[in-house]
């Protein structure tokens, strides 16, 4: 598509983004990243957007963008469509400012999220499956009512804020040469690319820019490969944050020149990276924010010096997070649920209790049952979930049960947590 001046995104534009956005977004710290440093071999830093208000880098580029609105606009009141990162952005500028906000949030959106958007004085919409049905509603308000519509993120003023995260990047991490990034509609990625790349430039040096999508929800990589946006049939994600079937019209091309590579990670990554933040760290991150962690741990991002990684935004449901846990526990080999076929007679739960003490295998809930599908009259099965140590020790307790004679194998079910 062809570009207007008013389409342009410079870094001169996220400098007045920032002058804008201070006092209103912080300027979120950067934290050293011990574990993750030892496992690329060189500095790793975190960008701490979870620290951010509202929870997400997202009120960056929705405060910029209800900045510029001019009186007429701001007296129609603006509209947005949001699984709840770019809701509250959107709901607590509008608050600041003074302009009557109606929210679209699919009817499957996190309580918390729901909430703290109702909390900050918007009018809150729950319907529609998924995002993209609430763009089509939000879109439908403006045209009926005369509303402004914000969208997430293909418009510059919102890429122009969200790349006031790569500018403080580069002026708090004077030697970074990566920076990985969570990437949904490709507006935070493209902001940080355009902004980390010419602030680099004028210091003499490069910035590498890699993006990291949620494999069930990755429309850039296909897109790139076809040249030009395509729309992709999207999977159920715990990254919900960054689940768009589409990039956008202006995100794109900013993307397909700046951005040096996009990767991929799956779901049982983005659990392991959200529980590594949780322990090692002693933060809460939501999955979306963790990609980039992901990443990293799945050994996608090549060490090439100093890298810094984005972590978008922490807005978690508890019940969730709940799941996320559990299910990360099981992904990074630290819990297993068993099925073990027994015979019917005294001793045999005793048997298999000894074997688990010998390999010090905690365990953490039975289930002794006659009456499981397949069983004969004269069999039992056992259900037990363990504790262990890793994949290794996971091997030594199934090793140690066929030893002895027993059949385990690893129970579907223990994958929930």
């Amino acid at each position: 598509m062809s570009s207007s001046a008013d389409d342009t995104v410079t870094l001169a534009r996220v400098e007045s983004a920032a002058a804008t956005l201070r006092g209103i977004a912080q300027r979120t710290p950067i934290d050293h990243a011990t574990h993750l440093s030892d496992l690329m071999g060189v500095p790793v830093t975190m960008k701490l957007e979870n620290l951010q208000r509202t929870g997400s880098f997202k009120l960056r580029g929705a405060t910029y963008r209800l900045s510029r609105l001019s009186d007429e606009e701001r007296a129609r009141g603006v509209v947005a469509a949001s699984a709840g990162n770019h809701a509250q952005g959107v709901a607590f500028a509008a608050q600041q400012l003074g302009i009557e906000a109606t929210i679209f949030m699919p009817l499957g959106a996190p309580v918390p999220k729901l909430l703290a958007t109702k909390g900050y004085g918007a009018t809150v919409v729950t319907e529609g499956a998924t995002v993209e049905d609430c763009l089509a509603l939000a879109a439908e308000h403006a045209h009926r009512t005369g509303a402004v519509m914000i969208h997430p993120f293909d418009h510059a003023d919102v890429i122009a804020g969200q790349g006031t995260v790569g500018l403080e990047i580069v002026e708090d991490v004077s030697d970074v040469e990566t920076i990985v990034v969570p990437v949904g509609g490709g507006g935070l990625i493209a902001g940080v690319a355009v902004a980390a790349k010419e602030a680099a430039a004028r210091a003499g040096r490069e910035v590498r820019i890699i993006g990291v999508q949620a494999g069930a929800s990755a429309a850039y990589p296909p897109s790139l490969d076809a040249g030009h946006p395509v729309t992709i049939e999207r999977d159920a994600t715990i990254a919900d944050g960054i689940a768009v079937a589409r990039p956008g019209e202006l995100t794109y091309p900013l993307i397909a020149s700046q951005v040096d590579g996009i990767v991929t990670v799956d779901e049982d990554s983005l659990a392991r990276a959200v529980l590594l933040l949780l322990e090692r760290t002693k933060l809460v991150v939501e999955p979306a924010g963790a990609a980039g962690v992901a990443a990293i741990l799945d050994g996608l991002i090549e060490a090439t010096g100093p890298t810094t990684v984005v972590l978008s935004g922490g807005n978690i449901d508890p019940l969730l997070l709940q799941r996320i846990i559990g299910h990360g526990l099981v992904a990074s080999g630290r819990y297993m649920t068993m099925r073990i076929p027994l015979p019917d007679r005294p001793g045999q739960l005793a048997r298999v209790s000894e074997i688990l003490a010998a390999t010090r295998a905690n365990v953490i809930e039975v289930l002794h049952t006659r009456h499981d599908t397949g069983l004969t009259v004269s069999d039992v099965v056992l259900q037990v979930s363990v504790e262990t140590r890793g994949p290794n020790h996971q091997q030594e307790v199934l090793g140690a049960l066929a030893d002895a004679g027993f059949l385990p194998s690893v129970a579907d079910a223990g994958r929930e947590g």
